[in-house]
């Protein structure tokens, strides 16, 4: 079944995380994503566990549905066939800064002059109109500038720390992809290509201030720093009497439900910080201190089957082992298993949006370096003799093709 992007050619020129996650999302929705490597490869390729070099477990997980092309950007013959190949494409993604692009030989104007219709798309650290225009950025000084080792200490970390995961690029990502398809939808209307800009830290300010902004969305500002509820160091998963388990209990009715469970029905019309949402809020630390205590009362299963019966949102706290081993992602087969014609058996991750038509799917193996590198080549007009030509002098790289040595 062909994809909601199915017809649309991207150039990928991203390499490590954010921009390879960015164009996965595409190429789950059909796009055909060219990925055009240099020849050492995406330096994210290394990183291990993996069964053969090259091929890591995070490259796997953020590269499925593209085809790989080498090519060495500063050889004159390798920058025509990236110009050759942004001839045809509908979009060009790039997560370096727009100077490196210019310095290359790829600038907007410079793609824009072969295909005035391309959308030319860079995810980068800074917007270019700042003082940190020229500026390397990596996830964690993206999180570090945007503030987040301050709010994990702020809700309750011993020292600043930065989130467990590569947030500021994944959430950038979702970002750069959807700044695409908007993209992709204005040419449909007006026929014009453009260039768009995604910048990662005025992003993840957007993603983070949404809700920190706080008192200082008002002019002039009203106090308060940070939204109180989720920056409450009491807001943890609360320690039962064999166990953890995470409740939130957010509402008046469920408020009320949860006095109800405890036996003390009384106490939501007599205590006066917890009979409405403001009086809750004002004393959010000592609120979730009194849930914390209760907590450690009961059993985790007790806990759970309690607050299923008085519709209390409650969960469970899962290990990452837990999360493989979860009923409902088994149920919607969330995780499934595919062979890798190199890599052998692997786990792959569902698509998470479903849809009635046009169904985003797991429809080619993350490539060998170079793996396309002759068949994209070809698809643009170069003939056997040049292609080998290129390979020989370095400005392409092919891997080696079934009966090859590897």
């Amino acid at each position: 079944m062909p994809g909601p992007l199915d017809g649309v050619r991207i150039l990928d020129l991203t390499t490590v995380v954010m921009g390879p996650y960015a164009t996965q999302i595409l190429a789950d929705f059909g796009a055909d994503v060219v990925k055009l490597e240099p020849p050492e490869g995406d330096i994210v390729r290394l990183n291990g566990p993996a069964r053969h070099a090259g091929m890591g477990h995070i490259f796997l997980n953020t590269n499925r549905n593209k085809r790989s092309i080498v090519l060495d950007l500063k050889k004159p013959s390798g920058r025509e066939a990236a110009l050759a190949l942004a001839k045809t494409a509908d979009v060009l993604v790039y997560n370096i800064r727009p100077q490196a692009m210019a310095r290359l030989g790829l600038s907007y104007e410079e793609v824009k002059a072969v295909n005035p219709k391309i959308i030319y798309v860079g995810g980068f650290g800074y917007s270019q109109q700042g003082p940190y225009a020229a500026r390397a950025a990596y996830d964690d000084l993206i999180q570090a500038r945007a503030g987040v080792p301050w709010l994990m200490q702020a809700s309750g970390a011993d020292e600043p720390r930065y989130v467990p995961a590569t947030y500021a690029d994944r959430t950038v990502g979702l970002h750069l992809a959807n700044a695409v398809s908007v993209a992709l939808f204005a040419r449909e209307r007006s026929g014009k290509g453009q260039r768009v800009d995604v910048p990662m830290f005025e992003s993840l300010v957007q993603t983070l201030m949404g809700e920190h902004l706080s008192g200082r969305t008002f002019v002039p500002a009203l106090p308060g720093e940070g939204y109180a509820r989720v920056l409450s160091k009491e807001r943890k998963p609360y320690r039962t009497r064999d166990g953890w388990v995470c409740v939130l209990v957010y509402n008046d009715k469920q408020w009320k439900n949860f006095f109800e469970l405890l036996g003390k029905p009384e106490v939501y019309e007599t205590d006066a910080r917890f009979n409405s949402q403001t009086a809750r809020i004002a004393n959010i630390d000592a609120v979730y201190a009194y849930l914390g205590e209760r907590m450690t009362e009961r059993t985790t299963a007790e806990w759970l089957d309690g607050f299923e019966r008085f519709d209390i949102p409650a969960a469970p706290m899962n290990t990452l082992a837990d999360v493989f081993t979860d009923p409902h992602l088994a149920a919607t087969g969330y995780f499934g298993q595919v062979d890798h014609p190199t890599e052998g058996r692997l786990t792959s991750l569902k698509t998470p949006s479903e849809w009635s038509d046009t169904r985003p799917e797991y429809r080619r193996h993350a490539p060998r370096l170079g793996e396309q590198t002759r068949e994209i080549l070809r698809e643009v007009g170069y003939d056997d003799a040049s292609i080998d030509r290129m390979i020989a002098a370095g400005a392409a790289g092919a891997a080696p093709g079934p009966g090859d040595p590897p």
